[in-house]
């Protein structure tokens, strides 16, 4: 068997893997992939498909076989055990938030995995999740090699005034500042339009990542200049259960009525958002067609928002040449951007509802100003195109 890279992608709820195979050098092709997903529900189940999307395996688990992280990933290995006859050169993590001292892929020490798990706070819906399969693969094999994929380090490239906060010069050297996240993704949107669109990406983009967790980043010439993410992955765009910018003075008067750090983090993290502005549910799918007025309000709150997002991006590119559209949200929902682009309309934005509708990659008319395009993400294809750029050469800056 060819060797392989494994990559994984561990979040709240579900443990995703990729395989792909390399000859170590240059090639990367997908092999297969799947998830566990419902960690800690009543009903998870275990699913892979090969790269031709043939569905490999597809079962119900009991719960006590995926009631945690762990649990899962031995699930995973069980399987992975039965198929992989030779150890992976390298496992590539997604790894949420990379701090002050990474602005690129680095393999995985002691010192690496302590830094990172002093990050916890700052994401606690990913950062301990993502962590949990490096811990057990160091403790079972800690020969293999492992290496951690940051999500903050794309938009190390913004300049300092974007990343400051009004604050004291001491609470940036404690690594107070606007960080930026879902950079993987915008990682290969900006490979992707170097590829497909390559006048395109040197200009003035906006790509709108719209998932459950959802941000929109400024680039030129592919290099983040702006994002609406900051500090944490909180800030910005309201998101399925997360509240998005919101004055800080909230959490201080929450304070006040003696509500606890615990509650008050449970709150913006998992009962926000879409979930909490609709009180129904947190999945676009169920609101899009829901006449409940506060599905209607969720809706307009989150399009809205969005293209307030958007066009507070543009004084950081003076501009904007196009605008792209990904992630489950982004990719899948018409209904999203065609209310996203009437709020852009004075800018000139201007979609085809017949392109829309059916998700075509360029969804603008030809008389837009700016183009509009949906391009599905491939955040495990960055995963796993850095670590084989560090397995390959351990001194690259990948």
């Amino acid at each position: 068997m060819q060797d392989t890279i494994l990559v994984m992608n561990a979040g709240s709820s579900s443990l995703k893997f990729h395989v792909y195979e390399t000859d170590g050098m240059n090639t990367l092709e997908f092999s297969f992939g799947g998830q566990v997903s419902g960690i800690g529900g009543r009903q998870p189940s275990f699913k892979v498909k090969d790269r031709h999307q043939k569905v490999l395996v597809e079962q119900t688990l009991l719960p006590e076989q995926a009631q945690n992280l762990q649990l899962s990933q031995r699930v995973v290995g069980d399987w992975l055990g039965t198929v992989i006859t030779k150890e992976p050169l390298a496992v590539g993590h997604r790894i949420v938030h990379g701090g002050p001292d990474y602005d690129h892929s680095v393999m995985v020490d002691d010192e690496v995995l302590k830094k990172l798990d002093a990050l916890v706070s700052l994401a606690p819906l990913h950062q301990r999740n993502n962590l949990e399969p490096v811990h057990v693969i160091f403790e079972n094999w800690p020969h293999i090699r492992q290496v951690a994929c940051f999500d903050t380090a794309f938009h190390r490239s913004k300049p300092e005034v974007a990343d400051r906060f009004a604050l004291p010069q001491f609470y940036y050297k404690e690594g107070i500042r606007r960080y930026g996240f879902h950079g993987l993704s915008y990682d290969y949107i900006a490979g992707k339009m170097r590829q497909d669109y390559p006048d395109v990406v040197a200009g003035r983009v906006v790509v709108a990542h719209l998932g459950s967790g959802a941000s929109a980043c400024a680039m030129v010439d592919g290099r983040s200049q702006e994002s609406t993410m900051g500090f944490t992955a909180l800030d910005g765009l309201p998101m399925s259960t997360r509240c998005g910018q919101m004055d800080a003075g909230v959490v201080l008067w929450m304070l006040e009525q003696g509500m606890t750090h615990d509650e008050i983090q449970h709150l913006l993290y998992k009962e926000s958002g879409l979930k909490g502005l609709s009180g129904i549910s947190s999945d676009i799918r169920d609101l899009q067609d829901n006449p409940d007025p506060r599905a209607r309000l969720a809706l307009s709150y989150f399009t809205y928002h969005i293209a307030k997002g958007i066009t507070g991006l543009l004084t950081a590119i003076q501009g904007l040449d196009a605008l792209v559209f990904t992630a489950g949200i982004g990719e899948n929902s018409a209904l999203v951007r065609r209310d996203v682009c009437q709020h852009l309309a004075w800018l000139g934005v201007s979609i085809d509802p017949v392109l829309n509708e059916s998700n075509q990659a360029c969804i603008s008319t030809p008389e837009s100003k700016i183009g509009v395009y949906i391009i599905p993400t491939n955040e495990e294809r960055v995963i796993a195109q850095q670590t084989l750029a560090l397995i390959r050469d351990p001194y690259c800056v990948t």
